[in-house]
């Protein structure tokens, strides 16, 4: 079994696909939202959220309004359609399976006194509210999540504890999450799923497993 780098000073971990295996829980709670716009407006949706992952569910709800069911949202529409949405994931996200190799990550990062951070695209409450449900709270220093843009996050993280970016490692499965590793240089492992093609550019180290040694 792979072990703890011990040269971490933090690892960053985004959420579904890379702590709970939930990727389709969203992709399906998509599909139901925008099914009564019909099945070409559904299926366009589906994709948009598929090719966007890691972007906060608002800004996709807004854009697949916008954009492909030809309606402009107002504020108090999108809260309603972000609370429908939340209603239909949260639960199955609590039940979710976690990725494999998370929990003996999380559990050695404890033991190497190696702090964990979650930086999620998910609304900041309802993330704490389901780390709290899986009984993950224990593994995480913070939990953080939408509105803010995942660089703001880490690299407000990085200035409170004065980390070393290249000493941090950041898991995720989203060309969001490579991105906002690049922009604050943390190091990057990219989570992909047994038998599936890697999205990330060619020289990205990737694993299906979650793990703080990169390959």
């Amino acid at each position: 079994m792979r072990t703890v780098a011990p040269s971490w000073q933090a690892v960053f971990f985004d959420f579904d696909g890379v702590v709970a295996d939930s990727t389709e829980v969203k992709t399906r709670a998509f599909a139901v939202l925008f099914a009564p716009y019909g099945p070409t407006v559904q299926a366009a949706v589906v994709r948009y959220h598929l090719n966007n992952g890691g972007m906060p569910r608002h800004q996709k709800i807004r854009h697949c309004f916008e954009t492909l069911v030809g309606q402009p949202l107002a504020e108090a529409g999108l809260q309603r359609m972000g609370q429908a949405f939340s209603n239909l994931v949260l639960d199955e996200v609590v039940a979710a399976p976690y990725v494999a190799g998370t929990l003996a990550t999380l559990q050695h990062l404890q033991q190497a006194g190696v702090p964990a951070f979650v930086v999620s695209g998910t609304p900041e409450d309802e993330m704490r509210l389901i780390v709290e449900r899986k009984g993950l709270q224990p593994f995480f220093v913070e939990v953080h999540g939408s509105p803010r843009a995942k660089t703001e996050i880490i690299e407000n993280v990085l200035g409170r504890y004065g980390y070393l970016p290249e000493r941090c490692l950041f898991i995720g499965d989203a060309l969001a999450d490579y991105r906002a590793a690049r922009n604050t240089g943390l190091r990057f492992l990219g989570i992909v799923p047994e038998g599936r093609p890697s999205i990330f550019p060619e020289d990205t180290p990737t694993a299906s497993t979650v793990t703080t040694a990169l390959p």
